[in-house]
């Protein structure tokens, strides 16, 4: 017995590339790929030769998805991950044997294909059909293009990994994990309790008791009803009785948020849920529950509201801040770009103002947000900051400033800086500043210096918008003052500020 096989005019065989003893490699052979857009082999370009040949000895599951259409070609690792779709989906143009996939698959692909990118994504999620029924899957994928030697991309090699078993089983622990933790968590803080109404014995277990201020002991042998109302806030005494009542009355489901009273005086937060027992005849003979801790969450909402009204009010402070200087801005300004420019600085400056706060820590009396004089000067005035010693000297105390105080010190700040680039000591290479400060007096003391800078003949006739923003700021947002000494050599300022108000 003897075998032909198929050479090419020059001789070689055409499926030399195809590496013998596997499946595919055989099914390849055997396909009359002429009925395909791909053509006979002999036509195959040489860099999807030499991506088949690798790719079919390989262990890792690999497809080849090539040209326009996306004709698949693929590995004896792949084929048992498409079921069914095997061997049909063998020659033919991925739509075909993909197609409940398809508009999830085709972009990957086209992304691909069109850009040259490559596509990576761990237990990437899959809609199939390989065995009859639809299944969500999950693959590790890595999808690259094949390029010919003139860097023209000619398919998608796609390698990839079926995870569905490890995903399934990792949310199947995750979510046995959070029952057990769930469990664990309230196992401290559910108490479950058993009303026994025609005699009034109350039973419950030692915690639950002790949260109602009730002897552990008792709660076990049974104690009266009252004996548990007991520890309930007067206030929400009568609103849980009445609640109570209707449940017994009505059948009605039981549930109710009270405070406890505890007996070192702090308040706790409960849920209590409850249902009346009743006998063959109808009639009522145990109410049943338990009672849940919800401190945490209650101060949590109790927070939120807070953080709510603080942002609220933030909010409206910042409006206000930028209607002022929104409008004055284009009083003073003569073009709408120099309206735009002088707005850009001075939102830059608030913006760089707030990134300045931080929280306090939480628990202490100093638990607030704040930044410091030293920061908010020196955040400021660093655009200017040329690296020299002597350039900007800046000196004084760690003071604290408030979140509400640091938007209106910063823009004042800014517009002194502002002052002293157009027309002052930082508009001349040879001039310096000197800033300094100190508190007395529950005050701020604070002082800026320039020397160097263009002679000052007199002082301005008018005041600029600057010299308005500034006092604004300093004295309508702040409660302070400010003095201007107009020196031949260089503007000296002095600033006063309450601390009590800078630090809110």
């Amino acid at each position: 017995m003897s075998t032909t096989r198929e050479t090419s005019p020059s001789g070689k065989c055409k499926t030399d590339f195809l590496p013998s003893g596997s499946e595919l490699s055989a099914l390849i052979r055997a396909l009359d790929w002429s009925t395909t857009s791909l053509g006979p082999i002999d036509g195959w370009p040489a860099h999807l030769k030499s991506a088949v040949s690798l790719m079919l000895p390989a262990n890792a599951q690999i497809v080849l998805f090539w040209g326009a259409d996306f004709v698949a070609l693929y590995n004896d690792a792949y084929a048992p991950t498409i079921g069914e779709k095997h061997p049909r989906a063998l020659g033919r143009p991925a739509r075909e044997n993909w197609a409940e996939l398809w508009d999830d698959l085709e972009p990957l692909l086209r992304r691909v294909l069109d850009t040259g990118e490559t596509v990576f994504a761990k237990d990437r999620p899959f809609y199939i059909e390989r065995h009859g029924y639809p299944e969500n899957v999950y693959f590790d994928i890595s999808y690259s293009p094949v390029r010919n030697e003139a860097g023209d991309i000619g398919g998608v090699l796609c390698i990839v990994n079926e995870t569905t078993d490890r995903v399934v089983a990792q949310r199947k622990l995750a979510r046995t994990e959070k029952r057990l933790t769930q469990a664990l968590s309230a196992a401290g803080m559910i108490g479950t309790f058993d009303w026994h109404v025609p005699t009034d014995t109350f039973y419950s277990d030692a915690h639950l008791a002790q949260m109602f201020s009730v002897d552990p002991a008792k709660g076990q042998e049974g104690a009266p009803f009252l004996d548990y109302v007991a520890g309930i806030h007067p206030e929400d005494v009568e609103r849980t009785i009445a609640a109570v009542n209707l449940a017994v009355t009505t059948g009605e489901k039981y549930i109710q948020e009270y405070r406890l009273l505890q007996q070192d005086e702090t308040i706790r937060w409960v849920e209590a849920r409850g249902e009346c027992l009743r006998d063959e005849n109808g009639e009522l003979t145990n109410f049943v529950g338990v009672v849940v801790d919800i401190t945490t969450q209650k101060e949590a909402q109790e927070h939120q509201r807070l953080l709510a009204r603080e942002a609220n009010h933030r909010v409206k402070n910042l409006f206000a801040i930028f209607h002022g200087i929104i409008s004055l801005s284009a009083r003073s300004a003569r073009t709408p770009q120099e309206m735009a420019q002088s707005l850009r600085g001075r939102l830059d400056a608030l913006m760089r103002a707030k990134d300045l706060i931080r929280p306090g820590i939480m628990g202490t009396e100093a638990h607030s947000e704040r930044t410091t004089v030293d920061e908010v000067v020196r955040t400021v005035l660093q655009p200017y900051d040329d690296g020299s010693r002597d350039r900007i000297v800046v000196s004084g105390p760690d003071v604290p400033v408030g979140v509400m105080a640091v938007t209106s010190f910063a823009l004042a700040l800014h517009e002194i800086t502002t002052n002293a680039a157009k027309y002052g000591a930082l508009s001349e290479p040879s001039g310096a500043i000197r800033i300094k400060w100190e508190t007395q007096d529950g005050d701020l003391n604070f002082e800026w210096d320039e020397t160097g800078g263009p002679v000052i003949v007199a002082p301005p006739q008018a005041a600029g918008f600057g010299s308005v923003l500034t006092e604004r700021s300093i004295a309508g947002q702040l409660g302070g003052k400010i003095e201007y000494d107009w020196r031949q050599n260089g503007l000296k300022l002095r600033m006063k500020v309450p601390l009590d108000r800078l630090a809110v």
